[in-house]
């Protein structure tokens, strides 16, 4: 049994006066302990809304969450608001996209990591205060001692980054949901910060959710991939068959958008046309077709399971996935 299993996600939010919006519409994935899986797509295809449903902190009062999140065989939907507090920070742990907004402005570092493991933990504030500064040291921040005192307006962004690391860390937690945790930092900080977490996780046993639109990400940390889609899963594959044969067109789209160093100069981009919003439901059929070259009626013709080659772990939900043609090429 996997340590995490999400199985038929569904997230809808109502609007007093207005339609409700599908943000998370059947998403099924599994991580194993010690295992880094991707959920890849770009903004606005319902990779957040999943993992704020997993940490069970989206609104009650316009969220309506159906489906399964099983933590070690706990569905967490079942749980009380209290029931699921205490696991938050002790068993799963989330490192944010924006740390200016993630920590608070107007307490310490050691304020806020030592609240955690005070919350989580039987340390008095004094040994509270020495796991604070050995965290702080953990995750390459300098001069902890001192660093502890400080507020988050005094730190650089990648440093503020490894705070809120150092505070997912803190109780040693068993899943750890970093969502876009490279937003906005430039890209030496970025490998630093990934080299950081994939470590402490291969190190700890820890399984991990990365949420990131960077393919170049997942090409580095992931060991398993779920491309995501208008609330769906796409395309779901181990990491190196994701790269080497891709399945779905918009995981080829998403790729063909990717600078290559080996490309001939002057070499244009190749960006997937359209946006988001230019989307077919998915009761209607695959919802990418109005974005897709490749589409035709049967594209059209409703729902479009996940699928893939008889035994492989390999699925997509396409009627003409993009391996097929390569395979049909002489």
């Amino acid at each position: 049994m996997s340590l995490l299993e999400v199985d038929d996600l569904r997230v809808v939010f109502s609007r007093k006066g207005g339609p409700s919006t599908t943000a998370v519409d059947g998403v099924s994935f599994s991580v194993d302990a010690g295992e880094v899986v991707g959920l890849v797509g770009e903004s606005g295809c319902g990779k957040s809304v999943t993992s704020l449903a997993v940490m069970g902190l989206l609104p009650q009062r316009t969220a309506t969450v159906t489906g399964a999140v099983r933590f070690d065989g706990t569905d967490l939907l079942t749980l009380s608001p209290a029931q699921l507090a205490r696991r938050r920070g002790r068993d799963l742990a989330m490192v944010f996209q924006d740390p200016m907004t993630s920590l608070n402005p107007v307490l310490t570092l050691g304020r806020q990591l030592t609240e955690v493991l005070r919350t989580h933990t039987d340390l008095d504030r004094a040994a509270a205060k020495r796991e604070a500064v050995e965290l702080l040291g953990r995750v390459g921040i300098p001069d902890p001692r001192r660093r502890v005192g400080e507020y988050p307006h005094q730190l650089s962004g990648g440093m503020r980054q490894r705070v809120l690391i150092a505070i997912a860390l803190a109780c040693s937690p068993r899943l750890i949901i970093a969502d876009e945790p490279t937003t906005a930092l430039d890209v030496t900080i970025q490998a630093q910060v990934l080299d950081l977490l994939t470590t402490l996780v291969r190190e700890s046993g820890t399984a991990m959710v990365l949420i990131t639109h960077d393919l170049g990400v997942v090409a580095g940390t992931c060991d398993r991939v779920n491309v995501l889609y208008a609330g769906r899963v796409v395309e779901q594959a181990g990491r190196n068959d994701l790269f080497a044969q891709p399945r779905h067109r918009y995981t080829t789209g998403l790729l063909a958008a990717v600078p290559r160093v080996d490309a001939p100069e002057g070499t244009a981009l190749q960006p997937v046309p359209g946006s988001v919003r230019d989307r077919l439901e998915w009761a209607q059929g695959c919802a990418f077709a109005p974005r897709c070259g490749f589409a035709d009626d049967a594209c059209r013709r409703g729902d479009i399971a996940l699928t893939g080659p008889a035994g492989s772990p390999h699925l997509a939900r396409c009627v003409h996935p993009a391996a097929d043609a390569l395979e049909a090429t002489p």
